[in-house]
């Protein structure tokens, strides 16, 4: 899974990945219109695609499920101090 996964270092950390033997990679975003733009540009049976934020504990859960590895991309464009306290700490299950 890459959070963050539609923005640059995200989809640097995807296009290593797309021609491996990796059976899923999970693309998890806040940004609709981007993952959307990615899933048509790509059009790689491989990706899935997953709204969420990471500062909310049961959309990272939910996504995380089965998941190995996490590429950890996603970044906070303005860090709150009530957004950084939000900001689970979690390892794949």
């Amino acid at each position: 899974m890459i959070t963050g996964g539609t923005g640059s270092f995200g989809q640097t950390v995807l296009k290593r990945f797309l021609d491996t033997d990796v059976k899923e990679i999970r693309i998890f975003s806040r940004d609709e219109k981007k993952q959307e733009d990615m899933r048509i540009a790509l059009n790689h049976p491989k990706l899935r695609f997953y709204i969420g934020d990471v500062r909310d504990e049961a959309s990272l859960r939910q996504a995380m499920k089965g998941v190995n590895y996490v590429f950890h991309a996603a970044a906070l464009k303005q860090v709150w101090v009530s957004a950084c306290c939000k900001t689970p700490l979690l390892a794949p299950s």
